[in-house]
């Protein structure tokens, strides 16, 4: 009884997450749905901003990946139907910007950043373990000759007299 029930705790961690995509809008044509659910994985949800149009329950997203579907069932490619997206919603819509001259800050400073902080930490870590001159325990512990001259002179003034007894 106890392995039945692991076998039905694995298979259910094991199971997709289950999507917004509603019965309704699966294509007939399974090699269509799948290209379909990859184009909607790559697309957001103008409502929700931060979920694609295939994890997205609202209306907008539902709206998206209906049109999705008219585009493929139409004939277009992949390419044609994320470029008739994007001249409609604007680059917005896609999840993954894609790599070009406007979205070349956003690509770049994430790494640049990554980078610059390494190159600060390191340069930290660099000052501390750098001794500053007057640092070192060997080197500050010497005493010039003038140094030494005036310890002895100001050890002499303090000596104790011997009184006699």
């Amino acid at each position: 009884m106890r392995l039945v029930g692991s076998v039905v705790a694995a298979w259910l961690m094991a199971c997709p997450v289950a999507h917004a995509v509603q019965p309704d809008e699966i294509m007939a044509d399974p090699a269509q749905e799948a290209r379909a659910r990859e184009l909607s994985r790559e697309l957001r949800c103008m409502v929700c901003q931060n979920q694609s149009i295939d994890d997205s329950e609202a209306s907008l997203a539902r709206d998206l990946r209906l049109l999705v579907r008219e585009r493929i069932s139409a004939g277009d490619s992949n390419a044609q139907v994320i470029d008739f997206l994007v001249a409609r919603y604007g680059e917005f819509v896609l999840l993954k910007p894609r790599f070009r001259s406007e979205t070349l800050l956003l690509w770049l400073l994430p790494p640049l950043a990554l980078v610059g902080g390494g190159i600060v930490l390191w340069t930290h870590g660099r000052r501390k373990t750098k001794a500053a001159p007057g640092a070192d325990p060997e080197t500050s512990s010497k005493l010039t000759a003038e140094e030494e001259a005036q310890l002895e002179q100001l050890m002499a003034a303090e000596k104790p007299r011997e009184t006699p007894v």
